[in-house]
């Protein structure tokens, strides 16, 4: 699938749901630093995401959370009851979301045909009314507020944590 068809199948998911979005193309960016490089964070707050996995490979998570928070992997153990998480593979990015190294995103569950992945949003997203997420490629951001992204995951199956990431 083309990078604009991974985008489209996202703007007419968002469609069908009736969700108000924007969007931002941009050059393609890996990482926060590069998307406040950019000055693409100006519109809004990008989310940072992670792809995690338990420690015997049966869970993983799609993790969003704002994006000037480092990775709270030990509170995200506690809070989910896992003994262990690491950052999945690109491998198992690739199987389960249909993603590769930066572009990981909310949207990756579109690609989640049997709701496998748990989707996990730092508490601390709620009521922000306007966020950004890739819509399954990094070359471009929807700017989507939080109630319509939770929305959007929630209408698609995926089991859905709210957590505060906070310590």
């Amino acid at each position: 699938m083309s990078d604009l068809e991974k985008r489209q199948k996202v703007y007419d998911y968002l469609k069908r749901l009736g969700v108000k979005y924007t969007v931002t193309e941009h050059p393609a960016v890996f990482s926060i630093d590069e998307i406040k490089a950019l000055k693409i964070n100006l519109k809004g707050d990008v989310c940072k995401n992670l792809f995690l996995r338990d420690s015997a490979g049966k869970r993983h998570f799609l993790v969003t959370m704002c994006n000037d928070k480092t990775a709270p992997l030990k509170v995200l153990q506690q809070k989910l009851g896992i003994s262990r998480l690491s950052f999945a593979s690109q491998e198992r990015l690739a199987k389960y979301l249909d993603l590769a190294q930066g572009e990981v995103t909310p949207f990756g569950i579109l690609n989640d045909e049997g709701c496998e992945v748990e989707t996990v949003f730092d508490s601390a997203l709620e009521g922000n009314p306007c966020l950004g997420v890739h819509p399954n490629d990094n070359t471009a951001t929807v700017w989507i507020s939080f109630d319509d992204l939770y929305r959007s995951v929630s209408a698609h199956g995926n089991r859905i944590h709210m957590v505060a990431l906070d310590g």
